[in-house]
């Protein structure tokens, strides 16, 4: 009987020296491949070398206090239809050049300011506010059950559209 359990608590050191050799391997690979994406920052993927804002807050401060327009893009990490815009929106060089006229946001969550989802909480979604902090409803996409969507087709589209927003404020401010 004695041998029994001294079988059965090396059988349980065992188990748990293998359990805990496990997790040491997953937390050095979990660091390793997590490395990598250190650059991505804030920009997600939309554009490393634009400086983009942390919080929907701080876009309003500097928005309005360096009198530049704010571009807020919604979108999700695991949707197709956010990937895909973001890939043309990163690739294509007048955008990138045209947003740094612009205070960048990317969100990959939902914010409480229901002025951020006219027609609802859709992905992805595009808007734009001027320097008086206003939701400029006026600057949409193509689609009248998606007025702030865009696909990657649309992509010139969105580019006339930043340059309406750029021309609204000099006329209107």
């Amino acid at each position: 009987a004695m041998e029994k359990s001294y079988a059965s608590v090396f059988l349980l050191l065992v188990a748990i020296s293998c359990a805990l050799a496990k997790d040491v391997g997953k937390k050095e690979t979990k660091e390793t491949t997590a490395k990598p994406k250190l650059p991505q920052t804030l920009s997600r993927g939309w554009g490393d070398q634009l400086i983009w804002t942390q919080t929907y807050e701080e876009a309003l401060f500097r928005s309005k206090h360096s009198n530049k327009p704010l571009m807020i893009i919604h979108h999700l990490d695991e949707c197709p239809h956010s990937q895909a815009l973001k890939k043309a929106f990163a690739e294509h060089k007048d955008i990138q050049k045209l947003a740094e006229k612009f205070i960048l946001l990317n969100l990959v969550y939902e914010t409480t300011d229901k002025n951020l989802s006219p027609d609802g909480q859709y992905v992805p979604r595009i808007l734009f506010i001027d320097p008086s902090l206003t939701v400029r409803a006026d600057i949409t996409g193509r689609y009248s059950n998606r007025l702030y969507a865009y696909e990657p087709s649309d992509i010139s589209l969105l580019y006339s559209n930043m340059q309406k927003a750029l021309k609204l404020m000099k006329t209107e401010l």
